[in-house]
């Protein structure tokens, strides 16, 4: 016995920006779980940055999406049928087999989600992925301390907005972000509790970074990469560190980026710029969902949400997500 189920498949790899015709809808035969299989009804499916780089056919730290096969990502959903011994129908589960409606999969690659500490899909954002990339940014390679001025890029977005409330946690003096808009700044510090924000889209990045953050920076938490990331080096103070999270600034470039053209600061300050990939510290998830769901729990940690009802319309959830049309985590309600 099967079920029909909906998939969103990558139609053609896109040259510069995703469109519409990226993505096709597709119909599928589902089968009833095999032997250590679950079958789950996906409620909510995450949309990431880091999925653009995926459309592209080439080396990464992940196989990237086939043409004409379904794209992956993040999604929570109700087990609904069960040939397993680790989940039982009815259960909530978080898993990686996003953009459809029905999800067939090992039930070891299912983790359960626990929705008396959030909204279930608070386990795709603030207390999944996103959340666990900025706590183990700050703490592995950021290594913020007390006092710390830290500058965040990208601030309204569902990492940057976690790494600012977070480094307050952490001990962080000073926290700036950077936004783009005049409704985004005023979220991020009005909301969010920033000390400042900055907005790139007005111009004068550096000066407007001069002005929040007089005294340097001692950690910058890149994820967007190109002129940020140029100005927040020159702006890093003795023994400064800058975790390299995401460039979303590139992600459509049809060219390779002008710089950063003054690493050379980086032997004046001795300062650190290092790669983060979230995968390498899923060590810290449970010490992470502790902390993180008690900082919620407490009114001290904050977030957003932009939700995008139905499964056709994930891909158009993508191509505002690359554009910034987002505030927060961008979701997917599969069913809305």
């Amino acid at each position: 016995m099967s079920r029909t189920g909906r998939e969103i498949h990558l139609a053609e790899r896109p040259v510069g920006a995703p469109t519409a015709d990226t993505f096709t809808l597709v119909q599928t035969e589902v089968p009833e779980p095999g032997d250590g299989e679950i079958l789950v009804r996906n409620h909510w499916m995450s949309v990431d940055p880091a999925m653009r780089g995926r459309m592209d056919d080439r080396p990464s730290y992940v196989e990237p999406f086939q043409v004409g096969s379904p794209l992956e990502g993040g999604a929570v959903g109700e087990v609904v049928a069960s040939n397993s011994d680790r989940h039982a129908v009815g259960d909530l589960v978080l898993h990686g087999l996003g953009w459809r409606d029905l999800a067939l999969l090992p039930g070891r690659k299912a983790a359960p989600v626990d929705a008396s500490l959030a909204p279930e899909q608070a386990f795709l954002g603030i207390l999944g992925m996103p959340g666990l990339t900025a706590y183990s940014g700050l703490v592995r390679i950021g290594r913020v301390s007390e006092g710390d001025v830290v500058f965040v890029s990208a601030a309204a977005g569902a990492v940057g907005s976690a790494v600012g409330q977070m480094a307050r946690k952490l001990g962080a003096s000073r926290v700036i972000g950077s936004a783009g808009g005049p409704e985004k700044v005023r979220h991020v510090v009005e909301d969010l509790g920033f000390d400042a924000c900055i907005d790139y889209k007005a111009g004068g990045i550096r000066k407007q970074l001069k002005a929040a953050a007089p005294d340097g920076v001692d950690v910058y938490f890149d994820n967007v990469g190109g002129e940020h990331l140029e100005v927040a080096i020159g702006a890093l103070n003795l023994r400064g560190r800058i975790v390299v999270c995401g460039m979303i600034s590139q992600y459509n470039a049809t060219e390779p980026p002008a710089g950063p053209r003054n690493l050379v600061r980086l032997i004046q300050t001795r300062g650190l710029i290092q790669g983060l990939l979230v995968l390498d510290h899923y060590d810290l998830r449970n010490e992470f969902v502790q902390r993180a769901s008690g900082w919620l729990r407490d009114g001290d940690l904050r977030y957003e949400e932009t939700v995008v009802d139905g499964l056709e319309h994930a891909p158009q959830a993508m191509i505002d997500l690359l554009g910034g049309r987002n505030t927060g985590k961008m979701l997917v309600r599969i069913d809305g």
